[in-house]
């Protein structure tokens, strides 16, 4: 459960730097450190997103409708590991909440 706090609170601060009219650098900070995030939580396909989207920074070229899509296309994964994420926390702890409350009536 400490893994999923920090993903959803490390998503809390980066995802606001994924404007794709903000500075390059800074949306690609974003998307590296939540691909990490991702990885750890193996969200595999988020951390493919950010990593699409590190490739344009790097690139140097990209016109920005490309920019856009590919950051929309992390905001859209990103929302979805969330989702399932918090499913997760839920399931863990209503599963610690029964053993608890089993074990207290042993």
């Amino acid at each position: 459960r400490e893994l999923i706090g920090l993903f959803q609170h490390q998503a809390q601060l980066w995802r606001p730097l994924l404007d794709p009219r903000g500075d390059p650098q800074t949306w690609a900070d974003a998307c590296h450190t939540i691909k990490g995030a991702a990885r750890a939580m193996g969200a595999r396909l988020l951390a493919d997103a950010c990593s699409d989207a590190e490739a344009l920074r790097n690139r140097g070229d990209a016109r920005p409708a490309e920019i856009a899509v590919r950051l929309n296309e992390v905001e859209d994964q990103l929302s979805t590991a969330l989702d399932a994420v918090a499913r997760l926390d839920y399931d863990l702890a209503v599963t610690g909440a029964f053993k608890r409350s089993k074990a207290a009536n042993s």
